[in-house]
């Protein structure tokens, strides 16, 4: 019986990316799929339905996760930024600042897209909003078709690595779920968190290394080939003042260290980091689609500003018997900042509202949310059956036999994870995959006798996932590129432009793999 239940396993997984790949509705497909075997395993009495009875209170406890309403704040932000024209700005800015060196636009490509990386954290929006504004620029300057392609797809990605994501998020609920599983495993009984947090403070300098490599290239391939990547004419150059690059660059930059920042530093949680980073947006979007009559917007943006701080070095808590004529004068400094913010987001509201950006920006949001939440749900009832035909014992097994230990298994399941990348979106692989093999590799034991580090483990399978969705020929970035190039860039030229920074992406992880500290070192500097 066992045997049938673990070829039922196999054949559920197998039938899952078949219907996928078929194109059907992911939510849908996972979970009428795990229904079907659930039946078939409950007619040969290899599952137990009892098994499904778990299934509404999986449901609850995702609606109660406090950690996943950072979803729909994130993408409400990227969303913002990406309709109220704030990217094409810091693009054209970046463009001409740099456009008088050869290489110039690809390393404007680099730099704005991992700012909208940081500040959309959507591969899909981030590479076709790139290829839509730069492609067409890059191609008329003279670039060649292979280094745009392969500059673009490349940046567009990097929304998998540096924070805040929202893969890094999603990644980091589930991480935390089985490193705990993992510790009750293993007899500890009062396991040690991991948090998203963790996750975003290793992925920033494993981020930045990527950008840094990107960057480096575009310098030696423009100046082995000054042809591929030339300057601008300087007829066509248009002068930057410092005044411009200002107005493009430092609001976004503000709001996305303001996110961060308040993350790292323990100031806030990646929730609470997410809604700052949401009023934050909806503020620049109001600012940008009418300057001239915005002093309310700026009044509420210092408000925001003041009234965080206050709150990190004040007691602001006002039922108390006494108070101190300090926290007295900060409460009523903050009461006035709270009503300034109110204001500033009212009339942002109503601008955003009156261009129709703000409508196009909630159907959006709406979509991608409702979408990751029915993915969790289809995967919460396909992992269900997946354990009751014995799938957990069966993955334990199979990589505790794999040769090499830890290591073997560890490569292993990257290879598996690297190729369903080709066919399966990040959601379906994190919600799937990670909760059936992470609890395994995080009690296997490294060659230096410690366990496997939960977030090393967590940014290698986010490098590891964005190499895969560049790679030829069935990469994700790959096809949104596709879309939205112009019918005179050939599919065979974006193919072969990718090829270089799948290299970089491959380096990159063996630094990593060799390297683990430098996942590990911010997160125990930052929060140990």
């Amino acid at each position: 019986m066992e045997a049938i239940a673990h070829s039922l396993d196999l054949l559920m997984f197998a039938a899952a990316c078949v219907v996928l790949m078929l194109g059907f509705p992911v939510a849908f497909s996972l979970a009428g799929v795990a229904l079907i075997f659930a039946l078939i395993g409950w007619g040969v009495g290899a599952f137990e339905m009892s098994f499904l009875s778990a299934l509404p209170q999986r449901i609850f406890g995702t609606m109660t996760n406090e950690t996943l309403v950072a979803v729909p704040l994130f993408v409400f932000m990227g969303v913002v930024l990406e309709r109220s024209k704030v990217a094409e700005e810091l693009l054209d800015t970046m463009g001409r600042m740099l456009g008088s060196v050869n290489g110039g636009l690809g390393i404007a490509v680099s730099i704005v897209g991992a700012l909208l990386a940081a500040s959309t954290g959507i591969v899909g929006a981030t590479v076709v909003t790139m290829g839509l504004l730069s492609l067409p620029s890059m191609l008329k300057r003279g670039y060649s078709s292979e280094l745009a392609c392969g500059s673009i797809a490349a940046a567009g990605t990097l929304g998998q690595i540096i924070p805040p994501s929202i893969v890094l998020v999603i990644l980091g609920d589930q991480l935390s779920n089985a490193y705990q599983k993992a510790q009750l495993d293993m007899g500890i009984f009062s396991p040690d968190p991991i948090s998203v947090g963790d996750l975003f403070a290793g992925a920033l300098i494993p981020g930045l290394m990527l950008v840094g490599f990107y960057i480096i290239y575009q310098v030696v391939i423009a100046t082995v080939k000054p042809s591929v990547a030339p300057s601008i004419p300087k007829e066509e150059r248009e002068k930057v003042t410092a005044t411009e690059v200002f107005h493009a660059l430092l609001p976004p930059l503000i709001l996305i260290l303001a996110v961060l920042g308040s993350i790292l530093g323990g100031v806030a949680t990646p929730t609470e980091a997410a809604a700052v980073g949401a009023i934050g947006a909806i503020l620049l979007a109001g600012y940008r689609l009418d300057e001239e009559h915005s002093k309310s917007i700026i009044g509420a943006a210092i408000g925001l500003v003041i009234a965080l701080l206050l709150s990190e070095f004040m007691d602001l808590r006002v039922a108390r018997d006494e108070i101190e004529t300090a926290d007295l004068i900060a409460i009523i400094v903050a009461a006035i900042c709270v009503l300034m913010l109110g204001l500033g987001i009212i009339t942002a509201l109503v601008r955003t509202y009156r261009n129709g950006v703000l409508r196009t920006v909630m159907e959006g949001t709406t979509d991608v949310t409702t979408m990751v939440f029915l993915i969790l749900i289809g995967a919460s009832l396909f992992s269900l059956v997946f354990r009751g035909l014995g799938g957990e014992e069966m993955i334990q097994e199979a990589l505790s036999a794999m040769p090499g230990g830890a290591v073997g298994a560890m490569i292993a399941v990257m290879l598996l994870m690297f190729f369903l990348g080709f066919f399966l979106d990040f959601l379906e692989i994190v919600f799937v995959v990670v909760p059936m093999v992470a609890p395994v590799l995080l009690q296997m034991e490294m060659p230096n006798g410690d366990t496997m580090s939960p977030i090393w483990l967590g940014i290698m399978m986010a490098v590891n996932l964005q190499t895969s969705f560049l790679t030829p020929p069935f990469g994700f970035a790959l096809f949104y590129l596709r879309g939205v190039a112009p019918a005179s860039v050939k599919t065979g030229q974006i193919y072969r432009g990718i090829i270089p920074f799948v290299f970089i992406q491959i380096f990159a992880l063996l630094i990593l793999w060799y390297f683990p500290a430098l996942t590990t070192w911010l997160p125990h500097l930052i929060y140990r």
